[in-house]
């Protein structure tokens, strides 16, 4: 079953997809994002925001997001914690 990250305003991404979640200032990251500018593989969450972060995929699709890295960290580890302590209980 798919659990479903807030990566914010209301935008939520598959956490069995996720491979990283950067930071955007990075030369490397910012030459990722340049190549896939203008793509199907580029999805802009912002809202408008400055960039925060970026969300590497699984489908190679890369996800821009207004909210901190670490915090979207954070609630991918609160998915897999609860998802592995919720593990045939009921």
């Amino acid at each position: 079953m798919a659990k479903l990250i807030n990566i914010g305003f209301g935008n939520v991404v598959n956490s069995q997809k996720i491979v990283a979640v950067v930071n955007p200032d990075a030369a490397p990251v910012k030459r990722m994002v340049q190549s896939v500018k203008g793509t199907n593989s580029l999805v802009d969450a912002t809202q408008g925001r400055k960039t925060k972060s970026v969300i590497v995929t699984s489908d190679d699709i890369l996800i821009l997001s207004a909210i901190q890295p670490d915090t979207i960290a954070r609630r991918f580890a609160e998915v897999h914690d609860f998802e592995s302590k919720g593990e045939g209980h009921e």
